[in-house]
């Protein structure tokens, strides 16, 4: 027999009611096979089955393969399958949905070819399980399958194939399936709402969700994680509060995608609450939870938290070290991510091209330009991973900062990879930063030649152009947007007050408070005035009088953001900012004063990275 015989001792329950003179009961054991939990319960039941003769029966040996492959152990189920007589379409389709399931999916169709060789005719189950393990061709074939033998219509069938179309883009075909289904349930309708979230038709995706009779966790879960995933978080997190009202209980996955919610919107009053409530809900925390907690605080500006979460995890693994190092990286401790680096090398923890990002990013926000060069050739040579795109921006991102725009322009032509849009808008970034106008207009004809210019192209060198003065520049970059059809992406900025996200566009008198919000902006003012602060109105890249340049600053999406979370909240409390864009430099600074005007920390997170501004200085060193 094989390694799976006999060797474990039979269920006592068993032994204890049966005696030479009787005969176990097949439906009882049957029974008993259904209800095994674990591989050694199950195991003991299959060494009593083979004591008494009913390793061979039928019923029994189609339950014990089956159950195998459900506890994930489909060599064994293999093996009792090559030992059964002329197996039925029964035996095949649970040995095929057994590979499905456990992401065997070679092997799943290899069973499927046999069984049509052996004359063996699929029922409604085998399709719908091998349409789970295959690629768009053999499933366009597999379909074909379903009509030849009659189940084309057949709901899991049909849902299956829903599901095939769906996940490799083809989401008209798939809704036309949909469309014709003689009956949808719980599980259809899910497979079709995942078939668009996935493929970021979320308004589609959420038209059917509303109009779904039940709900389950896992249909809540794709409309939540939907949102998440494609840039609409607050939406995310009003779903979730939804789903707790339904007294739907959230699983896991419910709290990943919430979790990536929160760090987006920058929300830590409602991933502080998720925290607590996966603290009373699960025993232990596990590497993927704990690394989507370390995520969403260190997001969120609260790096004591994600260092909590850190040190609380056991058996860390590298992606646990990336998240940690990612979080000091952009919040520009750069020290505290070379330092942790260390210490996983240090431990044995190897690092991956992810780690290498986060590194390399630490040192661009620290203009540690020369051991940034290092670590670069540490990951080729002492590692042999290839630099991705996303490291080669880490480094130009470095260089351009420093000031060796050269250096870096170089880097970029040579790179081993095809250069995308991204790395030379990076590039582009630096020239902003240090009015190299030549370097900006070389970098974009270069791209436009090559079809690669984007909108981030254009608005990248109107800034250059704005930057020194160059109107005429200007207006014809934005003629070549507006003939293109290209829209500068709004600044927007958030503020988190008692659990509620609330955003804030420049000069936006859309809030309910608006009144109160711009008497506050009036009162900062005043005190800007009476601190002799004189407005940066070069950061303003509109040819406009420097009276409506300065209008124009006093409406800045993050001051707006600014001024409520100071009517909002109580004197001393920290107010925390989220803005989709780089700060601008006079914004950069008002907050910087204000902070100590009002002796109050303010946190702001931009797109590069955090600033904590505390008593009129800033973490970044002013520079970012």
């Amino acid at each position: 027999m094989s390694s799976f015989s006999p060797v474990v001792a039979p269920p006592t329950h068993l032994t204890a009611n049966t005696t030479q003179n009787q005969r176990p009961q097949p439906d009882k054991l049957a029974l008993l096979i259904d209800k095994s939990k674990t591989i050694r319960h199950l195991r003991q039941i299959h060494a009593f089955l083979i004591r008494h003769g009913l390793e061979s029966h039928p019923v029994l040996n189609f339950k014990i393969q089956r159950s195998y492959s459900s506890l994930g152990h489909v060599e064994d189920s293999v093996t009792l399958f090559s030992r059964t007589q002329s197996p039925n379409v029964f035996f095949y389709s649970a040995l095929i949905h057994g590979h499905a399931i456990n992401g065997l999916h070679e092997q799943a169709l290899h069973f499927y070819v046999q069984m049509l060789i052996g004359n063996v005719e699929p029922n409604a189950f085998t399709l719908s399980s091998i349409l789970k393990a295959c690629t768009l061709e053999v499933g366009k074939a597999l379909h074909c399958h379903a009509h030849k033998f009659g189940f084309e219509s057949d709901t899991y069938v049909r849902t299956a194939l829903v599901d095939l179309y769906a996940r490799r883009g083809y989401v008209v075909l798939a809704r036309r399936l949909f469309d014709t289904m003689l009956e949808r349930n719980l599980v259809s309708l899910t497979t079709m709402i995942t078939g668009y979230a996935k493929n970021g038709d979320i308004d589609e995706a959420r038209i059917l969700f509303d109009g779904m009779k039940e709900r389950d966790v896992v249909s809540w879960n794709v409309i939540i994680d939907g949102y998440a995933q494609h840039g609409r978080p607050n939406e995310a997190l009003i779903l979730f509060r939804q789903m707790l009202k339904s007294r739907v209980k959230p699983d896991e996955a419910t709290m990943l995608a919430v979790l990536s919610a929160c760090g987006q919107v920058g929300a830590l009053e409602s991933g502080q609450w998720i925290h607590s409530y996966l603290r009373y809900s699960v025993n232990s925390m596990n590497t993927q939870v704990g690394t989507a907690l370390i995520d969403m605080y260190s997001k969120c500006g609260s790096l004591e938290n994600a260092r909590m979460v850190f040190d609380g995890i056991e058996d860390k693994d590298v992606i646990v070290y990336n998240a940690m190092i990612g979080g000091y990286a952009i919040h520009g401790l750069t020290h505290d991510a070379l330092k942790l680096f260390e210490e996983m090398s240090r431990l044995g923890v190897r690092p991956t091209d992810v780690t290498f990002i986060a590194v390399l990013s630490a040192c661009a926000h620290g203009g540690l330009v020369s051991e940034g060069r290092a670590l670069f050739s540490v990951m080729k040579d002492e590692y042999g991973i290839r630099p991705k795109v996303e490291h080669y921006g880490c480094l130009v991102n470095l260089l351009g900062r420093a000031g060796q725009l050269e250096e870096a322009y170089e880097i970029v032509k040579s790179a081993s990879i095809d250069a995308d849009p991204v790395l030379w808008g990076t590039l582009l970034g630096a020239c902003t930063l240090h009015k190299n106008v030549s370097l900006g207009e070389k970098i974009v004809e270069f791209l436009v030649v090559r079809g690669l210019a984007n909108s981030g192209t254009y608005v990248l060198l109107s800034n250059v152009y704005a930057a020194t003065g160059n109107w005429d520049g200007v207006a014809r970059m934005r003629a070549m947007m507006k003939q293109s059809g290209v829209q500068k992406e709004p600044g927007c900025s958030s503020v988190e007050v008692n659990n509620k996200v609330h955003e804030f566009l420049a000069g936006d008198t859309k809030h309910p408070k608006r009144k109160e919000i711009y008497e506050m902006l009036e009162k900062m003012n005043g005190w800007l005035d009476a601190h002799g602060y004189i407005s940066q109105t070069e950061a303003v890249l509109h040819n406009i009088g420097e009276v409506d340049k300065r209008r124009t600053l006093e409406v800045h999406s993050e001051r707006l953001a600014l001024a409520f979370g100071l009517i909002s909240t109580k004197p001393g409390t920290t107010i925390k900012i989220v803005k989709n864009l780089r700060v601008c430099t006079d914004c950069h600074s008002v907050i910087k004063l204000i902070s100590r005007i009002t002796r109050r920390k303010i946190v702001m997170r931009d797109r590069n990275r955090f600033h904590h501004c505390v008593d009129g200085l800033c973490s970044c060193g002013d520079y970012w």
